[in-house]
This record gives C-alpha cells, sequence and structure tokens, in this order.
C-alpha cells in the first residue's frame, strides 16, 4: 500500500512533465507521418500550435494542483513556490515557440519543438529535484537537449561552432559537479538536501567538503553563466538560432537559479546559526557574482553585436542573482525567483524583436537596428520596453525585481559585512548598463537607415512581443500581482 501510495505521488507530481513528453512525441508523428510533403511553414506553425498546446495542458495542471506532495523522502517535491516556478518556465516555453512559427533555421520542425518540450521537461524536473542523483539527470536531460538545438542551424558554420564550444564546456562542467556530488555523499553518507544542512553545519569545514563545494560551484557555476565559468555564453548566444537562445536564456536560467536557491538550503544552515561550515560555500556564491557583475557590464561596452552584448548583460544579471542567493533568507531567495522570471521574460521578447531583424538584414549587429523606429515602430517600441526594464529603469517591472532584490540582501541578518560593498557596486554596475542598452535605442530612434521600406513580422510574431511588453509594463505598475504569486521558500 505505502508503495502504492509513494508512486501516485510521483505520477502527480511528474504529470505536467509527462504532459510534455507526450506532447514531443504527438508532435514527431503529426510531422513526420501526416505533414512531411507540407510547406515548411506548415510544418512549423503546427509543430509550435502543438507544443504550446502541451504547455497550456501542463499549466492548467499546475494551476489546479498547488498541494504540498514529495516522493522517496523528498527527493522530488511539488510545493506552492516549486508551483509557481514551473509554470513561469512552461509559459517561457510557450513565448518561445510562438517567436518560432516563422522561423526557418531548420527543415526539420518537428524535432525541433519535441526537443525544446524535452529541454522544458529537464527544466521542471531540475525546479523539483532535491536529491544529487535527480538533479544530475536532470541537468543532463537539460543540457543535451540545448546542445542540441544549439546546433539545430545545420547550415550555419556558427551554430555548429557555438554547439561545439557549449558542448565542450557542458561536458567538463557536469564531470566537475559529478565529483563534488560523489564526495559529499562520501562525506554525508546521503544524496538528499534536505538531510545535508545538518550534517554540513560542523564547527569547522573539512578539506574533502572544500573539494566538493569549489567542484559543485564550477558545474553550477556554468548552468548561470557566472565568472569564471561564462566563456561558453558569448559564443553560444551568438552562433544558436535565435529562438534556441531565447530558451537558454530565459527558462534554463529560471530552473538554474531555481536549483542553487535549493542546493545553498541545503549546504547551508539557516542564517540564525552561529556554525560556520558552509561559510565557504557563502563566499564561492560572493565571489563569483562580484565577477559576474563587473566583467559581465564592462564587457558589454565593447560589444558591436546585440546577440553578444546581451550574452555579457546575461553574466551580469547572473552576479546580481547570486548576491541574493548569498544572503540566504527566505526573503531573498523569493526575490531572486522574482528577478529570474521576470528578467526571463524580457529576455525571450528582446530575443524575439533580435530574430525579426536578423531575418530582414541578415545581421544582428548594432547598425542592423538602425531606423528601426521608422520601419516597425511597434517592434522598436517593445524592444524599448524590453532594454529600458533590463536596466531597471521605473516603472518597468525590471526596476523592482532589482529593488527587492538589493532590499532583500540588505537586510539579510549574516550579510553585514559585505552586503552594503557588493549592492553599491550593483548599482554602480546598473548605471554602466544603461549606458550600452542606450547604444542600441540610439540606433533605433536616432540613428537613420539607408533603407525605408516596413520590416516584415508576422501578426503572431507581433501579438507574443506585444503581450510580453504590455505584461512587463504592467508587473512593474502593479508589482505586486507577480510577487504575491510567488510564495517565500
Amino acid at each position: 500500500m505505502n508503495t502504492l501510495v509513494s508512486y501516485s505521488n510521483l505520477f502527480a507530481i511528474t504529470l505536467p512533465e509527462t504532459i510534455l513528453e507526450a506532447v514531443s512525441l504527438l508532435v514527431l508523428i503529426v510531422d513526420l507521418a501526416w505533414l512531411r510533403k507540407a510547406a515548411q511553414a506548415t510544418r512549423m506553425a503546427t509543430a509550435c500550435a502543438l507544443g504550446v498546446v502541451g504547455c497550456v495542458a501542463a499549466i492548467l495542471w499546475l494551476l489546479s494542483h498547488t498541494d504540498t506532495e514529495s516522493f522517496a523522502g523528498g527527493a522530488l517535491v511539488a510545493t506552492p513556490l516549486v508551483a509557481a516556478v514551473q509554470i513561469g518556465i512552461v509559459i517561457l516555453t510557450a513565448l518561445v515557440l510562438l517567436l518560432s512559427v516563422k522561423a526557418e533555421f531548420s527543415r526539420n520542425p518537428g524535432e525541433f519543438v519535441a526537443i525544446v518540450l524535452l529541454a522544458t521537461t529537464g527544466m521542471m524536473l531540475v525546479t523539483a529535484a532535491r536529491d544529487l542523483l535527480i538533479i544530475f539527470v536532470a541537468l543532463e536531460l537539460l543540457s543535451l537537449s540545448l546542445y542540441v538545438l544549439t546546433a539545430f542551424a545545420k547550415s550555419s558554420a556558427q551554430s555548429s561552432e557555438a554547439a561545439l564550444k557549449y558542448y565542450l564546456f557542458g561536458g567538463m562542467s557536469a564531470a566537475f559537479m559529478l565529483f563534488g556530488f560523489s564526495y559529499l555523499y562520501g562525506l554525508t553518507g546521503t544524496t538528499n538536501l534536505s538531510q545535508m544542512t545538518y550534517l554540513l553545519s560542523g564547527e569547522e569545514t573539512l578539506p574533502l567538503a572544500i573539494v566538493a563545494f569549489v567542484l559543485i560551484a564550477a558545474g553550477l557555476g556554468f548552468k548561470v553563466a557566472a565568472v569564471p565559468f561564462h566563456l561558453w555564453a558569448p559564443d553560444t548566444y551568438q552562433g544558436a538560432p535565435a529562438p534556441v537562445t531565447a530558451l537558454i536564456a530565459s527558462g534554463s536560467k529560471v530552473a538554474s537559479f531555481a536549483l542553487l536557491v535549493a542546493v545553498t538550503e541545503g549546504f547551508v544552515a539557516p542564517p540564525s546559526s552561529e556554525t560556520t561550515g558552509h561559510s565557504l560555500w557563502i563566499v564561492l556564491l560572493l565571489t563569483m557574482a562580484a565577477g559576474s557583475i563587473a566583467l559581465g557590464n564592462l564587457a558589454a561596452l565593447a560589444q558591436t553585436s546585440v546577440r553578444r552584448l546581451l550574452a555579457y548583460s546575461a553574466i551580469a544579471h547572473a552576479g546580481y542573482m547570486l548576491l541574493g542567493i548569498a544572503a540566504h533568507t527566505p526573503q531573498s531567495g523569493a526575490a531572486v525567483l522574482y528577478y529570474a522570471l521576470t528578467y526571463a521574460l524580457t529576455t525571450v521578447g528582446a530575443f524575439g524583436v533580435i530574430a525579426i531583424v536578423e531575418r530582414a538584414t541578415g545581421s544582428d549587429r548594432l547598425d542592423a537596428f538602425a531606423g528601426l523606429s521608422r520601419r516597425n515602430p511597434l517592434l522598436a517600441a517593445t524592444m524599448l520596453v524590453f532594454l529600458l526594464s533590463l536596466a531597471g529603469i521605473p516603472p518597468l517591472v525590471g526596476f523592482w525585481a532589482k529593488f527587492n532584490l538589493f532590499a532583500a540582501v540588505l537586510r539579510a541578518p549574516t550579510a553585514a559585512s559585505w552586503s552594503l560593498t557588493l549592492v553599491i557596486l550593483a548599482l554602480a554596475a546598473s548605471a554602466v548598463s544603461l549606458y550600452y542598452y542606450l547604444q542600441v535605442l540610439k540606433r533605433v530612434y536616432v540613428v537613420k537607415s539607408a533603407k525605408t521600406e516596413p520590416m516584415p513580422a508576422s501578426f503572431v510574431e507581433l501579438a507574443t512581443l506585444a503581450a510580453i511588453a504590455l505584461a512587463v509594463l504592467l508587473f512593474g505598475i502593479f508589482p505586486g500581482l507577480l510577487s504575491a504569486w510567488i510564495p517565500l521558500g
């Protein structure tokens, strides 16, 4: 009877992932069996539509089942916080699929949408996992899917190069992380994160635990593109197809930061504890945060490719979120997830605009955006909203994301020794970021282009981008709409 109850919990927890997997198979069947000889545009539109329907079904299940459940002693969990993050991930996937309707980088739309849904399944499992083995398997499902998607533009040498670099760096980081997990298991005798807090909170950190923390920080630092594990990001952001880059920069980041929040809760004793055995993990997070904030914003100043500019911007934003994770309170954890979701939403919109501009001009360089306000005013207006939100300008949601995060860091009881200095660094870096975002907007609104004909974009693309921009504005004017939806962990 206990086994039946346990597996019924597993079925309930993983049903949204099961829905996405079933829809991925359905997409392949429909595309290869019935639409193989249809026009490319019809195949892509059908595959994306089916994928969006699967995402909607998964969201409806998550909305109707918000009870707290667990499987195998907490190896997989379903809580209101996990459900909120998973809903956000699935919404981001649906938006990426809607913006892929007119994509022309692949002759295999069924396979593309199927792998996108499998990657989303990995993201959702990463969010719910609280056991080292399940975390590793879920991360590999996510990573392998993203490696394949990065190389999906088979006619592009840049895409193949980006995928190879992503794969090589990813394989090394996975090996480091697995070694770290094995050392932690040897030290604690368990792979369950919830049981590690007390086992790792001794008065002094053992040498093997130091090695384990460094290896795990390397593996997870790669996932979020934190310095010094960021080298894959600029090339991957530039070489991958635009919808794939949007997925990497949005859903993958949200899942990875949700995992980092959970891992920190497992490695670090609560802030009220007087133990110091966890301090090394916090030091590692702070080191990566400071390096990411500084390097990301300074390197972005020198970029002429908007994709690479957003890649270095993503590194800087990862640094901001690492500050919140290092603060290690329920409030800072919720602020990190709020930041991750809003940043991901805005980034999907920005890469949606980039995809349209690239399709029309064949380039993602700054000059390709010249005169966009005259060639497509709606597209220019959405880009204005997205970039100003990333810069943290009120009344857009990016302002509240930074405000909530920095306020949570300053209020953390164990952060007094470093919080003020790093928050000042983050604020100064945010001012720097406004300069390079304005460089893009200068081309959009000030610089004239030799071309004056309208820049074409489909109704679905424009409607999706307008909806994202409206959400960014609405959540900025009414920040409680989203913050109330993310309960404290």
